[in-house]
């Protein structure tokens, strides 16, 4: 099952079900491309761009492209466990996800970012100069709720 979130000029293609690693991880784009082609095809003739969360690999990217993605989402959870936990193998998966959105832009995508930052871990996506787009919202508003908004926005 698949989730359309919808934003300003763009839908984003997101698992829907728990156990379809929406948290975990991104869309398996590689593995799914007719019913993805066909799921998005409709949405794309309404010349709506359409964006893919996924992991940062050439295979998914590869994948996303070939059906006609705009903009995909590189899924950042992974970086943001091992930062959390100061694990300094976080220093390598930025490295991935750097080359990932450098890949997705030299093929003409747009590239966006995003899953469990927070004030601390983003300023370290945030120099991939690729990356249009970094989405933070859950750890602005939770922190807002002890800081106000602007507070948390200035942090």
């Amino acid at each position: 099952m698949l989730a359309i979130v919808s934003a300003l000029n763009f839908s984003l293609i997101v698992p829907e079900k728990r156990e379809e690693r929406t948290t975990e991880g991104g869309l398996n784009v590689s593995k799914k491309i007719s019913s993805l082609r066909s799921f998005i095809e409709p949405i794309k003739q309404k010349d709506i761009r359409v964006s893919l969360f996924i992991e940062p690999s050439e295979k998914q990217i590869d994948a996303a492209k070939s059906i006609g993605a705009d903009i995909i989402e590189l899924h950042t959870g992974y970086f943001c466990d091992l930062y959390e936990k100061n694990d300094k193998n976080y220093i390598e998966v930025i490295k991935t996800l750097e080359k990932a959105a450098k890949y997705a832009f030299k093929l003409g995508l747009e590239v966006h970012a995003g899953h469990g930052l927070t004030t601390g871990s983003v300023g370290y996506i945030s120099k991939i100069r690729e990356i249009k787009e970094l989405n933070i919202g859950h750890a602005l508003i939770s922190d807002s709720i002890f800081m106000g908004l602007r507070g948390a926005i200035e942090a």
